[in-house]
């Protein structure tokens, strides 16, 4: 449990990296569970993501709780790794169902109907990235915690 918690707590580049991938992703899970920011809320996101998307009920579920939690998480830092483990494999579903086929600019100007591209994803997953190896940094609860666990 500590190895996943550790982090160096002077690191200013982890608490960068994980308070904007957690500012960033919040308001999607917002959306999806509170109905926040124009979204649909909890039965509608779930509606979508079962009818719509085809996702199984469980899956659907654990988008929407892991965007809206996994966020909070990082923007605290707690169980920073986990948080971002479950966000990177989250918008690798995205990425690999919706957005692949796009090319790698937005193209809401250029072309509407191609949708949006993967620059996006490519800025989330190297935060993702680097919240993984460096854990919470400077100003997390994991610092907080791994420091006052035991060997």
């Amino acid at each position: 449990m500590k190895k996943i918690l550790s982090t160096n707590t002077n690191n200013i580049s982890a608490l960068l990296a994980r308070l904007t991938l957690g500012i960033v992703v919040f308001p999607h899970g917002a959306q999806k569970l509170l109905g926040w920011y124009g979204g649909y809320g909890f039965e509608g996101t779930m509606g979508f993501l079962t009818e719509q998307a085809g996702l199984p009920y469980l899956i659907a579920l654990l988008v929407i709780l892991i965007e809206f939690f996994g966020a909070l998480f990082l923007i605290f830092g707690f169980a920073t790794r986990v948080a971002a483990f479950g966000i990177l494999v989250n918008f690798i579903g995205v990425v690999i169902t919706t957005h692949l086929h796009s090319g790698f600019f937005m193209n809401w100007y250029s072309e509407p109907n191609k949708g949006e591209g993967l620059e996006y994803f490519v800025l989330l997953f190297g935060l993702t990235l680097i919240a993984l190896i460096s854990g919470g940094g400077k100003a997390s609860i994991d610092g907080l915690i791994s420091e006052n666990i035991k060997e």
